[in-house]
Parts: structure tokens; sequence; C-alpha cells
């Protein structure tokens, strides 16, 4: 099992920043990829950014693509989004999950192949 605790949403306005955390427990084999995935009611759940336990890979919607920059600290069994450069399409709550194995690509690393979730954190960009 894996436990996941989302933090660091809030509101700012567009061009503004914001780093979000998220602090993981649990088995460190389930948690081979990490990633933030985010959602808008009525929409599907986006996959944002992922990286691999071993750092050596990250995938990134095209989206966000040189705003928003997916990290960890293995020490502290967290991972980070800073997101830049904000807009108000990325208003949206923000979750954070996990799986055992790998990501390579945005494809094969959908919201579905992921089975731990934490609850989420609200981040909301006003123009």
């Amino acid at each position: 099992q894996v436990q996941l605790v989302e933090s660091g949403g809030g509101s700012v306005q567009a061009g503004g920043s914001l780093t979000l955390s998220c602090a993981a427990s649990g088995a460190t084999s389930q948690r081979g990829c990490m990633g933030w995935f985010r959602q808008v009611p009525g929409k599907e759940r986006e996959g944002v950014a992922r990286i691999n336990r071993d750092g050596a890979t990250t995938v990134y919607a095209d989206s966000v693509k040189g705003r928003f920059t997916i990290s960890q600290d293995n020490a502290k069994n967290t991972i980070f989004l800073r997101m830049n450069t904000l807009r108000p399409e990325d208003t949206a709550m923000y979750y954070c999950a996990a799986r055992a194995y790998f990501c390579y690509s945005a494809l094969a690393s959908r919201s579905s192949t992921f089975p731990y979730w934490g609850q989420g954190t609200q981040v909301t960009v006003s123009s």
C-alpha cells in the first residue's frame, strides 16, 4: 500500500508560480513512477508530469512543457511540481499518483494505470 498527501495548492494570478508537494509513505516497490494529474469538473483526469524513481525519465504533457518541472527528493519520499507562468486554463484539482512500474511515455502512463492516489489540492489561476 502507498499513501500520498498533496500540499501547496492555492490561488494565484496568471503569470504567477506555485510549487506542489506530494509526501509518500508505504512500499517503495510500489512507487517506481510517481506523477501529477489534474482534473476539472466534467472532464477526464489529465496527465501533467511523471517521474521515475531513479530520476532518469520525466514525462510531460505538451501543454505544460517549458513551464512545469517535476522533481523528487527520495530521501524525503517527496515529489514536487514547480509550476511557472501559470495560465487560467491550468486551474484544476491536482492529484499525486504512484504505480510500481516505470513511466516512459504519456500514452503508457495514463491515469488508469496508477492504483494509488492522493486526495488532491486545488490550484486556481485568475486572469
